[in-house]
């Protein structure tokens, strides 16, 4: 590896680095349509989605659903059950990230007049919003965020600089690499060399990894990286089964315990492992998430 400058884990020639990476991102990257606006209702929709879903399988959904609520007052609007059944139908992961999305939405509007907060500090106020999400919308809608750290930014500069697995290491070095006023490129690029280049398999020579004169896994051959938190299994997940609690109520709005069941498992059995205990501790579950309401044995979904 070249020399390295200090402490940071970093070259001598930063600039050089930072030059290598925005012209290889500039000269050709994944043309996803939410990297076409710069609308901060738009941006935050995508981030949301993509926490748990693939980004190819997004596209179809974020346009499905800035097609049904096309502002961030049109889903300030709408009935919050609709919005969780259509998280549901699309299979976007955690019905809670709907709910979350679907109350910042009302915050923007109720709050701040329509007017978005414009750095990571005043996105961070809204519900469901953490540290990297605010970062991102800040960046790619203001430009105007910090660098952004998720896997595949710690990926890249655990093996390309030695950055070791430490949180603040990652985020110390991530900021001190991103050129002063361009996070709305910067991030994307970044980000993009961990998704074509950099993944778990890296394609160094194949993507022309921009970085690999100044990488030390690519000189050593050693592209051993953090560990990568392994998602648990979808299929017959109490994930899976709260997104069909949830399905099968927005068709029927209200059921009895024992006439839901059945339509959720079909090995539903009411004094069964997957019987009325279970199914409560589900709609308990839903209920601390403001979704569902369990009222003398009746479930029914909240639409508030």
């Amino acid at each position: 590896m070249s020399e390295q400058a200090g402490d940071d884990h970093l070259p001598n020639d930063v600039p050089a680095v930072q030059t290598a990476l925005v012209e290889w991102y500039e000269a050709d990257h994944r043309d996803y349509p939410w990297r076409q606006t710069d609308d901060p209702y738009e941006i935050l929709v995508s981030e949301v989605m993509s926490q748990q879903t693939q980004l190819d399988r997004v596209v179809a959904a974020w346009e499905d659903f800035l097609e049904q609520w096309p502002t961030v007052a049109d889903l300030a609007a709408a009935d919050r059950g609709d919005v969780v059944g259509f998280w549901t139908d699309h299979s976007l992961g955690y019905n809670n990230r709907a709910k979350y999305l679907h109350e910042a939405a009302r915050q923007v509007v109720e709050d701040h007049d329509g007017q978005w907060p414009r750095d990571p500090d005043g996105l961070s106020e809204l519900m469901g919003v953490g540290p990297y999400t605010a970062n991102a919308v800040a960046s790619f809608a203001f430009n105007n965020g910090n660098a952004v750290v998720d896997t595949n930014v710690k990926r890249v500069l655990y093996r390309a600089f030695d950055v070791p697995d430490d949180d603040s290491a990652f985020e110390e070095t991530a900021q001190r690499l991103m050129p002063e006023g361009r996070s709305e490129v910067w991030n994307n690029a970044i980000m993009e060399l961990g998704g074509v280049a950099c993944e778990k398999t890296p394609d160094c020579d194949g993507a022309q990894c921009p970085w690999r004169e100044w990488c030390s896994a690519y000189q050593s051959g050693d592209f051993t990286a953090p560990d990568v938190p392994t998602q648990p299994t979808f299929e017959g997940s109490r994930r899976q089964m709260r997104g069909r609690v949830i399905s099968v109520l927005n068709e029927y709005d209200e059921l009895a315990l024992d006439e839901l069941g059945p339509r959720v498992r079909v090995d539903y059995a009411p004094e069964g492992e997957y019987g009325r205990e279970w199914l409560r501790g589900l709609l308990s579950d839903l209920d601390d998430d403001g979704l569902v309401t369990l009222t003398d044995g009746v479930a029914t979904l909240s639409r508030t």
